[in-house]
């Protein structure tokens, strides 16, 4: 019994010697296992590190009995992001379902992705292997497999382009007061009960106040005198004049002291022999029994004499047309046309500083559009907000604003408002820009989306949302043929580099940033343009401190890390 135990004891050690010297073997000639990956620089794309590992065993590598677990681990410093899917390996004599590298050799492909993270810019993709033959385990010396990582597709600025309601303010507002003078049939001469009519009066007052007014300019008066279209037309015509003369006189009176009226052309006369419009007019507004066939004798006829002819057929018609209708149509307009200007520029910015409560709603809202001074801007919207909640423009405004002040749900909070009055194509816009700078691009998507109508501002949001889902193609189309940072970008990432250079060498003022030099730089280091790139790279460095931290660690200057002149920019 004895024995049988001592034997039993040997044949496991001598299996566990066997695994030993087995997986012992494996490590030692790990290095003959070829591994290519793709991309040879990892890089981020749609916030995904992806990486495609294919490796190739020789022959009489693979024990029969072995099996390997393979872990691509992304290092920085900090810390590490190991991939979540393990390639597990097996030898042919295993009993597992994993896939099988024959002792003749043989090779697999590995595809998976890990979240990008900005620590990851200065990284290196790592294997670690562990093997394993029955019970024995043995790790692997870990293998450096690639660098990493890329990550230009995040310089997408998320920007926002907000849209503003403007306001409808106009400074100059045209007015005009009229007065009747009628005139007995066949009679030209102002009858003096006429000059005391509520109408006549009224507009003596007027004269009066507004030339005493200095918000208010006369622009000039007019007389437009008219006969009835009943008798003959060459006799109409004639009183028809001797009408507008007659009130002529009256008009000129009323502005004998009056200076502007003084210059020529101020006063202009009209005449209208036979008064078909108005004669119109008055029976569609009337309540005659046949005013609709009298309307259709008028549309029947241009000749006026068989209009006139027509109508005095219809005896019991023509008796209530020359009792109601015919009369009001022998008279003189008396017509003043009249400027009413409004607060200048300077003066409505003062008057908001002081007390906007004596402006108007479009008065304060134009105060809004005329500083340049983002706070302040803000507070005039704000202002025009609680003067009137019920103005979308005005909860749209302050929305806008904090966008530009980078302050985003503070726009969602003022657009929600707006939302409540007319959920419109402008407030989904300016949501959505404002979930693109919370980083929220599902949203912003779903909203740019449902707008009734795509606008230049909703697909440059669509194009924003594209880089980051890493669908290039699109971001170039949606960004359309206007110059900016993010086309270039997505010229860059889909590898039209040279229409890139040709999109960043035509931006100017605001559009050109820190930014835009940053993006030469990538340029000039994908086209081999050492001096072009170190040019861009010194721009960006002396324009912003962040970019300059950045370029150290960007792998797209990996070529001149060695560079004399590229360590020069940091010291």
């Amino acid at each position: 019994m004895k024995k049988i135990r001592s034997y039993f004891i040997l044949i496991l050690a001598a299996a566990f010697l066997s695994s030993c010297a087995g997986l012992n073997k494996m490590k030692k000639e790990a290095g003959d296992i070829k591994y290519e990956v793709t991309p040879q620089v990892l890089e981020a794309h749609g916030g995904l590190v992806n990486v495609t590992i294919k490796g190739t065993f020789p022959e009489k590598y693979f024990n029969k009995k072995a099996t390997l677990a393979l872990t691509p681990v992304l290092t920085y410093a900090g810390g590490e992001t190991a991939f979540d899917k393990v390639q597990v390996l097996q030898g042919e004599k295993v009993m597992a379902n994993n896939k099988v590298i024959t002792y003749s050799g043989g090779d697999f492909t590995y595809t998976s992705a890990i979240p990008y993270a900005d620590a990851m810019k200065r990284s290196e993709l790592v294997l670690r292997t562990n093997a394993s033959m029955g019970e024995k385990t043995l790790d692997f010396d870990p293998l450096k497999l690639a660098d990493g990582v890329i990550a230009t597709s995040t310089l997408v600025e998320k920007n926002a382009k907000g849209v503003i309601m403007p306001d409808q303010f106009v400074r100059i507002v045209p007015e005009t007061k009229v007065a009747d003078i009628n005139y007995v049939i066949n009679q030209a001469n102002v009858r003096s009960s006429e000059l005391k009519g509520e109408d006549v009066v009224a507009l003596k007052d007027y004269i009066v106040t507004t030339t005493a007014d200095p918000n208010k300019q006369l622009k000039g008066a007019v007389v437009s005198s008219y006969a009835s279209p009943d008798g003959k037309f060459d006799e109409n015509e004639k009183l028809s004049g001797k009408r507008g003369v007659s009130a002529d006189k009256v008009l000129k009176n009323e502005f004998k002291k009056v200076e502007v009226a003084q210059a020529d052309g101020f006063f202009s006369s009209l005449t209208t022999a036979e008064d078909w419009e108005g004669f119109k007019t008055e029976v569609e507004n009337s309540s005659i029994a046949d005013k609709e066939l009298i309307l259709r004798v008028l549309s029947m006829y241009s000749d006026p004499e068989v209009r006139e002819k027509e109508i005095k057929n219809m005896s019991a018609a023509f008796e209530a047309l020359k009792t109601d209708i015919l009369p009001k149509l022998r008279r003189s307009k008396l017509i003043v046309n009249v400027d009413n200007i409004g607060r200048t520029d300077e003066q409505i910015l003062a008057q908001m500083k002081s007390d906007p409560k004596v402006l108007s709603l479009e008065e304060m809202l134009r105060a809004g559009a005329l500083t340049t001074d983002k706070n302040e801007k803000l507070s005039f919207y704000k202002a025009v907000a609680d003067a009137y909640p019920k103005c979308i423009r005005a909860h749209n405004n302050v929305a806008v604003t904090s966008l530009c002040l980078g302050k985003p749900d503070d726009a969602i909070a003022a657009l929600d408002k707006a939302k409540a009055i007319a959920n419109n194509d402008v407030v989904k816009n300016n949501t959505a820009f404002a979930y693109i700078m919370k980083g929220e691009m599902a949203k912003a998507e779903e909203l740019f989306n449902s707008m009734t109508a795509a606008t230049p501002e909703s697909r440059y949001g669509l194009g924003i949302v594209a880089i980051t889902k890493g669908e290039y193609d699109k971001a170039v189309n949606f960004f359309g043929t206007e110059a900016s940072n993010n086309l270039a970008l997505a010229q860059i990432l889909k590898g039209d580099v040279n229409r890139a250079k040709t999109t960043l060498e035509s931006l100017t003022g605001e559009a050109k940033t820190a930014l835009t030099a940053y993006l030469k730089a990538i340029v000039g280091s994908r086209l081999d343009d050492k001096t072009y790139a170190l040019n861009a790279l010194k721009e960006a460095s002396s324009l912003s401190s962040d970019l300059r931290t950045a370029l150290k660690n960007d792998l797209e200057f990996a070529k001149y890390f060695s560079d004399s002149a590229f360590a020069g920019m940091f010291q």
